[in-house]
Order: C-alpha cells, then sequence, then structure tokens
C-alpha cells in the first residue's frame, strides 16, 4: 500500500454549495444522494499484487471482457514494492474476480524502460483495445524509477503494441475520447526532472495527447502526439515515489481536468483536444477548501468533477465553476488518506466506483 499524508490549508476562499445555492443554483449535486460505502471485493490476484490503482469500466462485451466489468491494474508486487505490479484484474459489478492480464515485460511487442509497474492511467476501449501505463522500478524506490510506456492490450489481455519516448515519461493516469475506430488519450507524465532532483519540486510535469487509430481484430496505430501542458509541479516522495499531477477527465466541451496534487487544486486545460502548444499548468478552477491532495479525477454525468483527496479519505464534488458542491467520506480502510486513487462512474449514474490501496478493496459509493 502506498501512503501519501499531505495536509493543506486553503490558498484563498472557496465559494460553498450552500453558498452557491443561496445565490440562485437549484442543482443537487450529482454524489448528494449517495450515502453508501460498499466494499465489493478485495482486488488481489493470486500472485499477490496489491496497490491497486486504475478503475475502468469495460464498454463491449469482446474477447475475455464483458460490458460493465471493472478493471483494476495494480501498482505494487506482493512484496508491497511501488512500481513493480503487474496484473489487471477483471471484477463483475457483483465482485467476481478474474485477471485479465498478467504483463511479463521481457514478452512485450515493443520498447518499454524500465519494465511493468502498472499506474493509474488506464483505459478500456469500445474497439476491445486496453491501454495501461507502467512506471517501473527495480526495488520499490524512487531512485530507481524509470520511464515507463503506455502498454495495448487486446481484448484477451495480449500486448500487441507499446508506446514509449517522445515525452511518455512516468504515465500516471489517463483518460480518453472513445470515437470506436479512434482514440484520443490524455496522458500524464511525473518522471520529468524528478528523479535528478532528488525531492525537490520541479514545474516539468506534462499531459500528452495521443491519437491512435484502433481497428477492430487490428493493431492500434499511432497518428499524432502533442505535448498540451507541461509545468505541472512534481516530485519524488520517500513515501508515495513521486506526486504530480494525477487525475484526467474531459468534459463535453473539450476541456480537459487535471488533479493537481502537489498544488491542492483542480486545473483546467482548455481546448484540449485541439490546442498545438502547451498550457503550462492549465488554468485554475478550484483550490484549497476541502481539497486535500487531490488524486484520481472523473468527470460527472452533470459535468461536476469528482477527486478524491491524497490528505484525507474524502471525495469531493467541484462544478466547473469552482464550486465545491459536495464532499463525501469514503475511506473504507480506515487509514484517513493517502489510500484513494482511481474513479470511474458506475454506468446506470446510480454511482460511483473507486479503489482502496489501504486494504486492497474495490469499493463503491452509491
Amino acid at each position: 500500500m502506498r501512503f501519501l499524508a499531505i495536509c493543506f490549508l486553503a490558498a484563498a476562499p472557496v465559494l460553498t454549495y450552500s453558498q452557491a445555492w443561496a445565490a440562485g443554483s437549484t442543482n443537487q449535486p450529482f454524489i448528494s444522494p449517495f450515502t453508501i460505502k460498499q466494499t465489493i471485493v478485495s482486488t488481489v490476484p493470486g500472485n499477490g499484487d496489491v496497490n491497486p490503482y486504475g478503475v475502468a469500466v469495460v464498454p463491449v462485451t469482446t474477447g475475455a471482457l464483458r460490458q460493465n466489468d471493472i478493471l483494476i491494474s495494480n501498482f505494487n508486487n506482493k512484496a508491497n514494492l511501488q512500481g513493480t505490479g503487474t496484473t489487471i484484474v477483471e471484477i463483475t459489478p457483483t465482485g467476481h474476480l478474474t485477471v485479465f492480464a498478467t504483463i511479463d515485460g521481457s514478452q512485450l511487442p515493443g520498447s518499454c524502460p524500465g519494465g511493468i509497474g502498472l499506474t493509474t492511467a488506464l483505459v478500456a476501449l469500445r474497439s476491445g483495445f486496453v491501454i495501461v501505463g507502467s512506471l517501473p522500478t527495480m526495488d520499490g524506490t524512487s531512485a530507481t524509477a524509470r520511464a515507463g510506456c503506455l502498454i495495448i492490450l487486446n481484448s484477451s489481455g495480449h500486448p500487441v503494441a507499446t508506446l514509449s519516448g517522445q515525452g511518455i515519461n512516468g504515465p500516471w493516469d489517463m483518460t480518453a475520447l472513445d470515437l470506436d475506430t479512434t482514440a484520443v488519450l490524455f496522458v500524464s507524465n511525473v518522471l520529468n526532472g524528478t528523479v535528478a532532483a532528488n525531492g525537490a519540486v520541479v514545474s516539468k510535469g506534462s499531459v500528452l495527447r495521443i491519437v491512435l487509430q484502433t481497428p477492430t481484430g487490428g493493431t492500434p496505430i499511432e497518428l499524432s502526439r502533442t505535448i498540451i501542458a507541461d509545468a505541472f509541479e512534481e516530485r519524488t516522495d520517500p513515501a508515495a515515489l513521486v506526486i504530480g499531477p494525477t487525475g484526467l477527465g474531459l468534459a463535453t466541451n473539450g476541456d480537459l481536468y487535471v488533479a493537481d496534487t502537489l498544488r491542492n487544486r483542480i486545473a483546467v486545460i482548455h481546448n484540449a483536444l485541439t490546442r498545438t502548444q502547451p498550457a503550462a499548468a492549465g488554468d485554475m478552477v478550484s483550490e484549497g477548501g476541502a481539497l486535500n491532495g487531490p488524486l484520481g479525477l472523473v468527470v460527472a454525468l452533470d459535468g461536476d468533477i469528482l477527486t478524491v483527496n491524497a490528505g484525507d479519505g474524502n471525495m469531493v464534488e467541484t462544478t466547473p465553476k469552482g464550486v465545491q458542491a459536495s464532499v463525501k467520506a469514503v475511506d473504507v480502510s480506515g487509514m484517513g488518506g493517502g489510500t484513494l486513487f482511481g474513479l470511474a462512474l458506475v454506468p446506470s449514474g446510480e454511482g460511483v466506483y473507486y479503489v482502496d490501496d489501504g486494504n486492497n478493496t474495490f469499493d463503491r459509493l452509491h
């Protein structure tokens, strides 16, 4: 398990939901009706991998994938060494677990500098491809962290391609616009100068936009790669391995939201689908207040931004205008902070899936 205990003070007054409502808003926060936090199942597969990070809902049934099942990537091996996990598990909504993939770094079809350590960067596409990020280490420490890659797997869980270099440097989280035979990936990267800085903060965290052709039954082909942000704060950390831009979520208007963990804020990169120049560290949506080191991020059905905190066990809902609309305590492990990572919406809209690596569980708020 990874413990990321970061506490922040509000940098500026934050408009609360009750204040906004009094000012004329009538929309109920997306997570407001949800009162039950439920542990569905342990995420630990037979090989003992722990530290569940990425969460992705399967969109269609194909190969070994079943629609509405949930894929979860593990960052640590059974010895609890960060950056050494090799498995993606597939879990039904009722809690039946199978192993979708066990990735062998020596058997990849392309380059992946450093090997395998599966991160929160995980997406499942309607074409049947699953894409996962790797930020590997040799011994669980940031001193041995390497650039890694994105690994593309087919619907049977077999790697068919890798994407590396050219800005892919510690892929930490990912979201995608799925257009069936084409996918637009957005990937945050956290190793740009961090290992060399030896714990000092560097403002080089990046977000890449990668366009892939994803023909069903074929091999994905990269069409373009663009840096759309390049100045997020990041640093290595003895307990957390690395801290930097994490969760990503794409709004319907093309804005990309970023959980900017070190600056304790949600940022936005405008025109993420079309921009040709990097937006530095984006613009501020909201900071401080109930945010406490935001990690995982997903955009709710109403367009609000859901994040989970590193510094406590809370989920925070923030509107695109920066109003912190609702806060829910969702930690199930009792660790209090540093255990919540990947998020995904329940397909029916009646809840939020998340992982708690304090006790290696897959959970649902509903």
